[in-house]
């Protein structure tokens, strides 16, 4: 994968759980702490959210972190074993990126 892949991998989700959870540009943007022209860049995949961000954009949209970067080209049978599977996994990954948060980013 590419890295503008990742970025409108990326861009995409959060763009898709934003209109799942209902919310305007300027919603999320708020409850991420981002400007509106941040989360726009970043839904179009002009720009990459950095590590502060994605967790906001995360705790905002109130998902896991990993689920932003889930691919469209996984059937929804295999995004279900993913999420199973990946409970465990997403719990260690968001303590491990709060605690670099608390240490670094505060």
């Amino acid at each position: 994968m590419q890295e503008q892949e990742l970025k409108e991998k990326v861009g995409k989700n959060i763009k898709f759980y934003r209109f799942r959870r209902q919310l305007s540009q300027a919603d999320l943007a708020e409850k991420a702490q981002i400007s509106i022209t941040s989360l726009s860049d970043i839904e179009r995949g002009n720009n990459f959210p950095q590590a502060k961000t994605l967790c906001n954009l995360a705790l905002a949209l109130n998902v896991e972190v990993w689920s932003l970067f889930r691919g469209e080209d996984i059937s929804d049978d295999q995004n279900s074993v993913l999420e199973h599977f990946s409970e465990d996994f997403s719990r260690h990954i968001n303590i491990a990126i709060e605690t670099v948060r608390k240490q670094y980013i505060t």
